[in-house]
């Protein structure tokens, strides 16, 4: 029994076989860094802890990942992921460009672009659609939220509030593109009920996909100097699996929950995932799931007037 939708599954769905993604590393960096640090969870060099030098040219990245993946997996479809700080800091043509090559490739499928929902207009998701159409390529946008506590991201130095996340999520949505959200459930600072807040505000939005993660401490961050000075502390792998199994139980069963846990070198970071393999910890969230018979969504009841049906209004 599938206790909750697997991106895997998802992407074998659509396309009928396993897809993998491949990741990009652009040259461009994050406004939030332009004035500052960035994020408090920044180590400076981004998430793209698996890309290639960004001064690879994209087709030379995605041929040598590609032919990794390839030969493990025996993986025959990709989707290329611009996946390092901020995709859409740079220019809508010079984006236009690194896209186009992407898509013109053999056996790439769709295309992936993380970014900040501070960071997004009309111009870049037109040339978006553009692409998409000319080439045959499905193209997917992940915003990066981590929380809707708008006081935790102010502490996090996010640089946006949870305003302009329902902005960017709006204004895509009519586009007709996937919409994949990264949310980090255990911000220091956020307690179950950010949990539960942050589910049903998903839900309620033309989301597809959340990508969950488990809050790290990369090497160089504002965080590491916080962390080793005892100013903030992490809550407990028994607390992060709670507050997981809640998240699961209270977003929509149609979500695509595309991760669980962060996955990080070991070498980049003061702290992750509590020493425990990150799928050890899946193996813990499946025997919770499984031994409270919870399912995706099983929760899920506040939508369409909740209160009109506990009343038995309507």
């Amino acid at each position: 029994m599938e206790r909750y939708k697997t991106y895997s599954g998802h992407l074998k769905q659509i396309y009928g076989e396993k897809v993998y993604k491949l990741p990009v590393n652009l040259p461009v960096t994050c406004p939030n860094r332009m004035d500052g640090d960035g994020c408090s969870f920044c180590g400076g060099v981004g998430t793209g802890f698996e890309a290639m030098n960004c001064e690879t040219s994209v087709s030379e990245q995605l041929l040598t990942t590609k032919e990794k993946i390839a030969k493990r997996y025996k993986a025959k479809k990709f989707i290329a992921y611009f996946q390092n700080y901020t995709n859409t800091f740079l220019p809508v043509k010079q984006l236009e460009e690194y896209m186009i090559e992407a898509a013109r490739m053999e056996d790439i499928v769709g295309i992936s672009i993380s970014t900040r929902p501070d960071c997004i207009t009309r111009d870049y998701l037109d040339c978006m659609k553009n692409v998409s159409d000319t080439y045959g390529v499905k193209i997917s946008i992940e915003y990066g939220l981590q929380t809707v506590n708008y006081k935790t991201l102010e502490k996090i130095n996010r640089g946006h509030s949870l305003a302009e996340y329902l902005d960017a999520v709006l204004m895509t949505a009519p586009y007709g593109f996937e919409i994949c959200t990264h949310i980090i459930l255990n911000l220091p600072g956020d307690d179950m009920r950010d949990v539960i807040e942050t589910a049903k505000i998903l839900s309620v939005l033309p989301v597809q996909i959340v990508k969950l993660h488990s809050l790290y401490v990369p090497k160089g961050s504002r965080l590491y100097k916080e962390f080793e000075e005892g100013k903030i502390s992490m809550c407990s792998a028994e607390e992060y699996l709670e507050r997981l199994v809640t998240f699961i139980s209270y977003v929509r069963s149609d979500m695509v929950i595309e991760r669980l846990f962060s996955r990080v070198p070991k070498e980049d970071a003061s702290f992750s995932n509590w020493g425990i393999s990150w799928w050890k910890l899946r193996d813990q969230f499946d025997a919770i799931m499984e031994e409270r018979n919870l399912t995706q969504g099983c929760k899920a009841d506040y939508q369409n007037g909740a209160a009109l049906r506990r009343w038995r209004i309507c």
